[in-house]
C-alpha cells in the first residue's frame, strides 16, 4: 500500500479509540509495537502514536519492544523511542547476501547494516534481529555466513525462520519452490550448534537470546496468557475470549474493529498450553498444569506413547520436545489438538 499521510492520521485516530474503547487499565509487564512497519511513520506521527498509549500502565520492569526497519533508522527516531519509554528494539535484517534479496524486497548490505546497528548501539543494549533462511538454491555455508554476520552485531536476541513459499503466490508460480527438507533441517541445527558455541540460549523453537534477554513479550504467548492486540490485523486473548481485528483499513477507520471472535473451552484452553508451551525447550511445567486447571496433564492427553516414541521427553518436572526433534515439532503438536482423554481420541 502506498503511503497516504492523511490515512494514516485516520488510522491513529481509531486506534485511539479502540484502546480506549478496550483497554480495561491494568498493569501490563510488556508492550510491542509491530506486525508491520511502525517505524516508516515520520517523527510528527510516531508522536501522535506515543501520546495515544501514553496511559497505557507498565510494570517497574517492563519490556518495550518497538520495531524497526533497517531503512528508517534514524538519530531522531532512535532519541524519540529512548526518551519514551523503549526499551527493546527488533530489526529485521533477515539476509546480508545479495542472491536473496528479491525474495526480500528489501536491501540489507553489510556496510548499511553495520552503520545502522552501530547507531542503534548509542541508545539501546536490548535488540534482536532476525535471520531468515531456507531460500531457494541456498547453501548451508551461506547460512553460515549469515548467521555469523548478525552474531558480530552482538544483539542480545536473534530470531530465526525459514522462508516459506506459499502456493498460489508469484514466486510458486514462477516455479521456485521451497528448498529440501533435508537440508533445511541441517540448516535448522547447524544455527543451533552455531549459536550455542556463541553463547546464545536456545530458549525456544526459533528463539536465542543472551543470558537475561530472553523475549517477555512473546513468552506471554508461549504461557497460555492474556494479551490485548490493538490495530489493524492485530489478534489478543483475554478472558478465555480469542479475537482478530478486521485487516481491512476501511472497516477499521470506520470503528468496525474485530473480525472474528471465539470463546475458549477449558480444553482448548489446555490444548493451547500445550501447543503453546511446548514451543518453549524447557517445555510445559507439570505443575504449573494442574495449579492453572486443577487436572493432571496425563489424565487429560495421551502423552505416554509419544514418550514411548521418544517425542516427548519428561524429566520429572516438565514435559519436552527433545532437541533432536524441534524440526518436525509441528508434527508433534498436532496430537494436541482435539487430543483429550476424555474424548475418547484414539491412540497411534
Amino acid at each position: 500500500m502506498l503511503y497516504n499521510k492523511e490515512l494514516v492520521s485516520k488510522y491513529l485516530n481509531s486506534l485511539k479509540k479502540e484502546i480506549t474503547l478496550r483497554y480495561g487499565n491494568e498493569i501490563l509487564d510488556t508492550l510491542y509495537i509491530g506486525g508491520g512497519s511502525p517505524s516508516s511513520l515520520d517523527i510528527e506521527e510516531i508522536e501522535k502514536l506515543f501520546k495515544i498509549i501514553k496511559n497505557i500502565k507498565l510494570t517497574k520492569n517492563y519490556e518495550f519492544t518497538y520495531e524497526m526497519n533497517l531503512s528508517d533508522i534514524n538519530e531522531e527516531k532512535l532519541i524519540y523511542l529512548k526518551d519514551h519509554r523503549v526499551n527493546r528494539l527488533s530489526i529485521g535484517v533477515e539476509s546480508v547476501n545479495s542472491k536473496f534479496f528479491k525474495f526480500l524486497n528489501r536491501f540489507s548490505y553489510k556496510d548499511l547494516v553495520i552503520k545502522k546497528i552501530n547507531l542503534v548501539k548509542k541508545y539501546f543494549s536490548n535488540y534482536n534481529i532476525d535471520l531468515m533462511y531456507a531460500f531457494p538454491n541456498q547453501t548451508l555455508e551461506e547460512v553460515i555466513s549469515d548467521l555469523s554476520f548478525i552474531v558480530s552485531l552482538n544483539p542480545s536476541h536473534i530470531s530465526i525462520y525459514s522462508l516459506i513459499i506459499e502456493e498460489h503466490t508469484k514466486i510458486f508460480i514462477d516455479h521456485v519452490k521451497n528448498i529440501d527438507e533435508d537440508l533445511e533441517s541441517e540448516m535448522y541445527y547447524s544455527i543451533i550448534r552455531y549459536l550455542k558455541e556463541k553463547g546464545y540460549n536456545h530458549y525456544e523453537i526459533s528463539n536465542f537470546s543472551k543470558k537475561g534477554f530472553e523475549s517477555k513479550h512473546n513468552q506471554v504467548y508461549w504461557n497460555n496468557q492474556n494479551f490485548y492486540g490493538f490495530g489493524l490485523g492485530a489478534s489478543g486473548y483475554i478472558n478465555d475470549i480469542r479475537y482478530t481485528n478486521t485487516k481491512t483499513i476501511k472497516n477499521y477507520i470506520n470503528g468496525n474493529y474485530v473480525d472474528t471472535l471465539e470463546r475458549i473451552s477449558k480444553r482448548e484452553n489446555m490444548e493451547n498450553e500445550l501447543i503453546f508451551g511446548l514451543r518453549k525447550i524447557k517445555g510445559v511445567n507439570k505443575k504449573n498444569f494442574f495449579d492453572k486447571f486443577n487436572v493432571n496433564i496425563y489424565d487429560m492427553f495421551d502423552i505416554i506413547n509419544l514418550i514411548k516414541n521418544k517425542l516427548l521427553v519428561d524429566d520429572g518436572e516438565n514435559i519436552f520436545i527433545p532437541e533432536d526433534k524441534l524440526y518436525v515439532s509441528n508434527s508433534i503438536l498436532v496430537n494436541f489438538i482435539g487430543g483429550s482423554k476424555n474424548e475418547g481420541r484414539k491412540e497411534n
